[in-house]
């Protein structure tokens, strides 16, 4: 810290300027030549600022003229006076408050003044004067701020630079000057509004975004004061690419809610094939300083959803085509307003009486932001603070207040009020509590000032509000309020218009005259409340009551960040499989780009599924990436997008890959087991619900005994393809148990729960099998044949023997050759069919007599037997025989 020290001594003003001081340097001026600071002294005076040193000598040392604020412009001279007086005489000295040396060019006047000769913006600041008793620790200090103003000057120039299509360009410019001046632009003469893409950032610097050919021109910084401006002016040039994209199509835009809107485009008619993304950009399209929005759109589609919109707001869209040279013009804009929501706030309202039988409530609509549509309506809520049975009363939109009627006297209430659009009601208010007055002490009670209205800001509330009733009879107002807390707002406790104390500030008393108040120093985004009342000579009025929140205290402003054109995507997208959960994914840098890629994002999901919470974001500042956690054999697609400062890039091609094969996670489901018979059961299931691959191979194991290990359990083996088989050698009447596995290339997996199923109890029909009955039917039928010829045969012998009478004569003379006959030897057949014959006959004895006609009928079938001629030739011999 520079001081800048002398002493006074019992001279006249005159001589004060035969020596001029300058730190480490004498100057003298002429007698005749005083300088024009002469004018600016005064008398001095003490300035009570004089601050009492450490050890203050009970006024020995004191500031009998003290420095005061000066204002001046650059150029003119200015004198920092401070005079002090003591015994003996003090030492004086100058320092600057903010601990800069003292400027070389200012000298000293008069042994303890300053005199600036030619101010200038450097010389700004706070000046202190300390006067100290020589030989003692006694001071005392006085202050004074020297402000310079200054006319306004560039202190750097915007550049001239030319851009491509639909990247961003910047123009620096500072400025310099007292008061500190104000930027604004200008393009080719005419002024430039911060709206959207092109923006004024509170340094001053003038931004555009997503340039056009429109764009290209002379812009101009001014920089102004209240003194003067200056200008600086550089130039835009935008270049324009062979072989770009055409602008993006017929874009279209549709409200699908109050906060989402979808907007649709035809992909560019030229060069179309040649495009990696798009851009989609939206702003406000009523206001000014509005931001615009930009998201980044993958090449495989042509509309996107854009949420978290203002209901009931105009928006408007434009769409940007990108390929690897550049961007495209901007499609045709579109706009389009958001649809009608439920307001967002609750009027605020005020509550007073004009009768004890009536509360007149007023209100101020919500304001257009918190609306969310056109107020069509709104509800008033109220009963007594003790009852629960509300009741409501609807007026329309244009409506700001209602007087309730037929209420008891001396009665506390409760009221709310709830706004409608379109869409319905929002949320109603708090309940606000208000007294009816007494019928029988209205004489003297003043009423409730009518009509109150409070128009809420952010750090006040402005308080208006009409006389009462019989305003003749007041003496002024009074005036509460306070904060009301969270707990305190769902209470509903009654709160006494009398109890002062509950009040944070008040009485604030007001002349009968005032009709407006305004509470400051509020908190943001409160909620308040406000009592008003009138008073007399003889005791306070009825109160009138508002409650509600100040407004909300808007985001801290900041600048945007510069928006350049996105990066493209990484190139060279390459997928391979690494193992059953694993696939490195490996890219390479976008060849042309127009910003610094810090990061790429990764996006990956299983192919085909649209859930977006399938999708997952992996972040990379390499070229590659292993991304692990996979399913076995399942096909995953993946996109890489690049990453810029402040701004990301569309996403790139999709690529597909499978992870490798592994063995099932799960075993096949929904096993069934049906018997077909005592030595068959038909097994059917399903795929595994986790196959890791393709089945080529089904393990069937069963086994009677379910205790015994997996190894000494039947096998069957069954192809991937097949789903039911059927289990043959089983034994009948009994239990068995089922388990089943899946194989693929890799191996097996796990066995399915133990099924059991019992055959089925053997019967006779399943002894004999098919050749088995087919043969005894042939049997029967034969024998069924056979017993039928024979039938047959003997009723022809029978006619036969009724046809031949002359045998009968002959029979007893041949009974002795018949006994013959039967001892002869003849052919086998005919012996052999003689002895059935006779075996049907009943034997006679020896001795008993043979009938004529049985001797006949007997010697007819011993010829019959013994003969081998045909049947036809026997016959026929016997009737010529007979004929003869």
């Amino acid at each position: 810290m520079c001081f800048l020290g002398f002493q006074t001594r019992d001279e006249e003003l005159g001589e004060a300027f035969n020596r001029l001081f300058v730190p480490g340097k004498r100057k003298a001026v002429p007698r005749a030549a005083p300088p024009a600071a002469l004018s600016k002294w005064r008398a001095p005076r003490r300035d009570p600022r004089a601050v009492a040193g450490s050890q203050p000598a009970g006024g020995d040392v004191t500031i009998i003229a003290a420095p005061e604020n000066t204002t001046v412009v650059a150029g003119e001279s200015v004198v920092m006076e401070c005079m002090a007086a003591a015994d003996p005489t003090p030492f004086v000295s100058w320092i600057r408050q903010d601990g800069k040396p003292v400027s070389t060019d200012v000298i000293v006047l008069g042994r303890t003044n300053l005199l600036i000769p030619s101010s200038q913006p450097h010389h700004s600041g706070v000046y202190v004067c300390r006067a100290n008793k020589p030989q003692t620790r006694q001071f005392v200090t006085a202050a004074a701020e020297l402000r310079v103003l200054a006319t306004p000057s560039i202190s750097q120039a915007p550049e001239t630079i030319s851009r491509t299509r639909a990247s961003t360009a910047r123009f620096v410019c500072k400025a310099e000057g007292e008061p500190a001046p104000t930027i604004h632009w200008l393009k080719n003469g005419e002024a430039i509004l911060s709206n959207g893409r092109v923006k004024v950032q509170s340094s001053g610097s003038l931004v555009i975004n997503q340039i056009g050919l429109e764009d290209a021109g002379y812009y101009q910084c001014v920089a102004e004061n209240s003194l003067g401006m200056a200008c600086a002016t550089a130039k835009l040039s935008v270049i324009v690419r062979e072989g770009l994209p055409s602008a993006p199509k017929k874009v279209s835009a549709v409200s699908l809610s109050s906060t989402t809107v979808l907007v649709s485009w035809e992909r560019p008619e030229y060069n179309s094939e040649q495009i990696i993304g798009f851009s989609l950009h939206y702003q406000r399209a009523v206001g000014t300083d509005n931001v615009e929005y930009q998201f980044a759109v993958n090449n495989d589609t042509t509309e996107l959803q854009v949420k978290d919109l203002e209901p009931n707001t105009n928006y408007v869209f434009y769409v940007v085509a990108y390929s690897q040279l550049g961007a495209s013009r901007t499609s045709s804009s579109i706009i389009v307003q958001t649809l009608e929501d439920v307001p967002s706030a609750a009027p605020q309202l005020s509550l007073s009486s004009m009768t004890p039988g009536d509360i007149r409530v007023t209100w101020l609509p919500p304001p257009p932001e918190l609306s969310n549509g056109k107020i069509t309506k709104y509800k008033i809520d109220y009963c007594t603070l003790k009852e629960d049975q509300v009741t409501s009363i609807e007026v329309g939109g244009n409506e700001t207040q209602i007087t309730l009627y037929s209420l008891h006297p001396n009665k506390v209430y409760k009221v709310r009020i709830a706004a409608s659009t379109s869409m319905g009601y929002g949320a109603p208010s708090e309940w606000t509590q208000h007294r009816t007055p007494d019928r029988d002490n209205q004489t003297h009670v003043p009423f409730a000032p009518t009509e109150l209205k409070v128009r809420a800001k952010m750090e006040s509330l402005l308080i208006t509000w009409q006389p009462p009733a019989n305003h003749a009879q007041i003496s002024g107002y009074k005036l509460y309020y306070r904060e009301v807390s969270q707990e305190e707002a769902s209470d509903e406790s009654p709160l006494d218009g009398a109890e002062d104390e509950s009040w944070d500030v008040g009485p604030i008393k007001l002349k009968k005259k005032v009709k407006q108040y305004e509470l400051t120093r509020l908190a943001p985004g409160k909620l308040y409340e406000v009592k008003l009342v009138a008073f007399n000579k003889h005791e306070d009025g009825y109160a009138a009551v508002w409650k509600g929140k100040t407004e909300k205290a808007p985001a801290a402003a900041v600048d945007p960040p510069v928006q350049k054109g996105p990066p493209l995507p990484p190139v060279q997208v390459y997928a391979e499989s690494n193992s059953s959960t694993s696939i490195w994914l490996r890219w390479k840098k976008p060849d042309f780009t127009t910003v610094k890629i810090v990061n790429y994002t990764v996006r990956f999901s299983p192919w085909g599924l649209k859930n977006a919470s399938l999708v997952t974001y992996y972040t990379s500042s390499d070229e590659d990436i292993l991304i692990s956690g996979l399913k076995p054999y399942t096909r995953y697609e993946f996109a890489v997008q690049s990453n810029g400062v402040g701004i990301d890039g569309p996403f790139g091609s999709v690529v597909e890959r499978f992870t490798l094969p592994d063995r099932p996670s799960t075993p096949p489901s929904d096993l069934r087991l049906h018997p077909l018979n005592p030595y068959a059961v038909q097994v059917h299931w399903c795929p595994p619900a986790e196959p890791n691959g393709i089945i080529v191979e089904y393990l069937i194991l069963y086994n009677a005994n379910n205790t015994q290990p997996d190894d000494m359990w039947t096998l069957l083996t069954r192809e991937g393809n097949i789903f039911s088989t059927e289990v043959h050698g089983l034994e009948s009447d009994t239990r068995y148990f089922f388990k089943m596995g899946a194989k693929t290339v890799v191996g097996s997996g796990p066995y399915s729960n133990v099924k059991d199923v019992h055959t089925l109890r053997e019967k006779l029909s399943d002894v004999l099998d098919i050749h088995s009955v087919t043969g005894i039917i042939v049997g029967v039928c034969l024998g069924l044949l056979c017993i039928l010829f024979c039938m047959c045969a003997s009723f022809r012998n029978s006619k036969q023997r009724e046809a031949l009478p002359g045998l009968d004569s002959q029979a007893a003379g041949n009974h002795a050759y018949y006994h013959r006959g039967r001892q002869g030897v003849a052919a086998p057949s005919a012996t052999s069919d003689a002895h059935e014959l006779e075996s049907l006959m009943s034997p006679l004895p020896e001795d008993a007599p043979v009938p004529l006609g049985d001797i006949t009928e007997l010697t007819e079938v011993h010829s019959l037997i013994h003969t081998s001629l045909p049947e036809d030739i026997v016959h026929g011999k016997r009737k010529g025989e007979h004929v003869k």
